[in-house]
């Protein structure tokens, strides 16, 4: 079992050198291909930003065969006031000869209502004009990751943020029935531990967000913390977007105790040790929920890297527009592998009757994840707390790293014999 572990340690110290393989960039344009009919190559630079402003200005920066790649925020207005700017924006590239072109890149009119411009995909800017009988496809070196953002459902649409929580919940629930059927417990004790760790997990991420990484919305917008809208620039929905594992962590500490105290009456390790199980699953869930998203991603890479991926999608808070690391999938597949490490030692080993010792385990293979991957990510919001060059996120695990190892060496007090494991 010690081989086990640590070989998975080397696996995890190994990934800081893909630190050395990160790039700087300043400047927004990718390189990219244009395959017309099979016949013709046209090599293009590729631009794609979330920024109004930058979108505008690059308007006019002439540059020859220039392809934009526009996203939901570019072309989907808010209120009347947002669509006049879009109007202006698309406005000023068709004053300066772009071609208006569709998700297939066929031209599309440049009429700028509201409906015609939600068919807009590309703003080609070349002397080679395409036409509706073209078939033309688009060529990198690195994968583009431009998906819908979710299912529509008449007049709205489930976020596949949203489904990822959900499935993460319900496979939860579905994982933590077994386990209780296992351990001979009585079934009337899952659905207060489901509803308090609904409720921690939710309100300490957000909270732990915002504390940590946005605090001027407790003045800019006070609602938005506790709610899923904003009343900046008028008052719509958002969805909690802003979640945050330290702060959830916290939160789902104080809400297991009350439950092992005042409704299971079991020692709170014990709820750790099992409920640990499911919260990596969660994670993992989580994570590929931030990457339909395009949110929490990784520093630039070079393109040729085959973990390169452009999000035309992301947030103009992270910078240029580039190839960058995946770094959500990168957590994603770190946090299923501890799901499947856990599951089976609880299952195949007697390591469930040592109260704590999974959940200890848990904590550090957690946060140690979490730790190497932030080598590999772009801030999340202000950095607030930063020590010997490490950022927040890195800052805020190292305490939990050190808390599970505390909690595995003094897991040996509370073994359980195998016949009161269930009682």
């Amino acid at each position: 079992m010690n081989n086990i572990f640590l070989r998975f340690y080397l696996i995890l110290f190994a990934g800081i050198f893909q630190l050395f393989s990160s790039q700087t960039s300043s400047i927004g344009l990718s390189d990219g291909t244009l395959k017309i009919n099979n016949q013709e190559d046209l090599t293009v630079k590729i631009f794609a930003t979330q920024s109004s402003n930058e979108l505008y200005q690059q308007a006019s920066k002439n540059i020859p065969n220039e392809l934009i790649i526009l996203n939901e925020d570019n072309i989907k207005a808010e209120s009347a006031e947002h669509l006049a700017n879009i109007q202006n924006i698309l406005e000023t590239f068709k004053t300066n000869k772009f071609q208006f072109l569709d998700k297939n890149f066929k031209p599309v009119e440049s009429v700028f209502e509201q409906k015609n411009i939600e068919n807009f995909k590309y703003l080609l800017k070349s002397d080679k004009i395409l036409k509706p009988t073209d078939n033309t496809e688009l060529e990198t070196q690195f994968k583009i990751w431009d998906p819908m953002k979710g299912i529509p459902l008449g007049p709205v649409m489930l976020h596949f943020y949203s489904l990822m929580f959900i499935f993460a919940f319900g496979l939860g629930y579905v994982i933590m029935a077994k386990i209780f059927k296992i351990d001979g417990v009585d079934e009337k004790f899952l659905e207060p531990l489901f509803t308090w760790t609904l409720i921690g997990t939710i309100l300490g991420a957000r909270l732990g967000h915002v504390i940590f990484y946005q605090p001027e919305l407790f003045k800019e917008d006070f609602f938005s913390v506790f709610l899923p809208i904003s009343t900046k620039g008028g008052l719509h929905f958002t969805g909690f977007s802003g979640l945050a594992s330290h702060g959830a962590t916290i939160a789902l500490i104080f809400t297991t105790l009350y439950y092992s105290f005042k409704i299971i009456k079991k020692n709170p390790f014990w709820v750790y040790d099992r409920i640990g199980i499911v919260v990596a699953l969660g994670g993992a869930f989580v994570r590929m929920g931030n990457f339909f998203n395009s949110e929490i991603i990784g520093k630039p890479v070079d393109p040729s890297s085959p973990f390169a991926i452009l999000f035309p999608q992301q947030s103009s808070e992270y910078g240029v527009t580039i190839p960058r690391y995946p770094s959500q999938l990168f957590e994603a597949v770190g946090y299923f592998c501890l799901f499947v490490l856990l599951w089976f030692l609880y299952r195949k080993t007697d390591k469930k009757y040592q109260q704590g010792w999974l959940f200890g385990l848990f904590f550090i293979i957690l946060w140690a994840v979490r730790f190497f991957v932030e080598f590999l990510k772009e801030p999340q919001g202000d950095e607030f707390i930063q020590f010997a060059g490490l950022n927040t996120g890195q800052v805020l695990s190292i305490p939990f790293m050190i808390a599970g190892f505390l909690i595995m060496i003094y897991s040996k007090k509370f073994k359980l014999p195998k016949e009161e494991a269930a009682a």
